[in-house]
């Protein structure tokens, strides 16, 4: 076998190949082969307030809800806290049951249904024609501490669109922000359940109202 000053070129090239790895290693502290120690506990949000059916017209429409857009971040199912004004932070240990965009939608079209006013309310997949598209753009949803105390934050923008002319009909920002009981995390994911329900109960009364005032073609 050939050597190089003594030394194997088959060794030669393993330390090499060590003294690469080992460099790598030093340069992403952050990374990890091995499974985290603590699991991550899941949260869902709390059960919404019960919804009375609605005692107006029916309204002869049928409604898809699509999934908000959200940045990368929002995407993502870690708690997000804002601790100051520049910083967002997550909760330790903890995360949604989905991200954040997936589980707004869900209850939203859960509050339509239960509403009972719309023919129809359907999801962004599903093959059945609709009359009308909300569509919408996720900007908030964490706490953040406004004094001594957290906050629950949601902000969305939404635009209500006639499927057919594909027309802007209306659009609207909802922001909507809950005062949690102190600083426990489970008091602050009961503050995030009050202010989706808040926020469902607005856009819900917004939707039907410009619904109405457009009827379906």
């Amino acid at each position: 076998m050939k050597t190089v000053c003594g030394i194997t070129r088959q060794r030669v090239i393993s330390r090499m190949m060590f003294l690469a790895f080992a460099s790598l290693s030093m340069t992403l502290p952050a990374c990890t082969l091995l499974p985290s120690s603590a699991p991550l506990q899941t949260f869902i949000l709390p059960p919404s307030k019960p919804v009375d059916a609605s005692n107006a017209a029916p309204l002869k429409a049928i409604l898809r809800i699509a999934t908000p857009q959200a940045n990368e971040i929002l995407k993502g199912r870690r708690i997000l806290v804002m601790p100051t004004s520049n910083q967002l932070n997550v909760y330790q240990g903890a995360r949604w049951s989905l991200d954040a965009p997936s589980l707004l939608r869900d209850h939203l079209m859960d509050v339509f249904r239960r509403n009972g006013r719309l023919a129809g309310v359907i999801g962004e997949n599903n093959p059945v024609d609709s009359d009308f598209l909300l569509l919408s753009e996720l900007h908030a949803f964490h706490s953040e501490y406004r004094g001594k105390k957290p906050w629950a934050v949601i902000r969305l923008d939404v635009q209500l669109i006639d499927s057919t002319s594909r027309d802007l009909l209306a659009s609207r920002r909802f922001s909507v922000p809950v005062e949690s009981q102190d600083e426990r995390l489970e008091s602050v994911v009961e503050a995030f359940g009050q202010a989706v329900d808040e926020l469902s109960r607005q856009l819900v009364e917004w939707s039907l109202i410009n619904i109405a005032n457009h009827p379906a073609s």
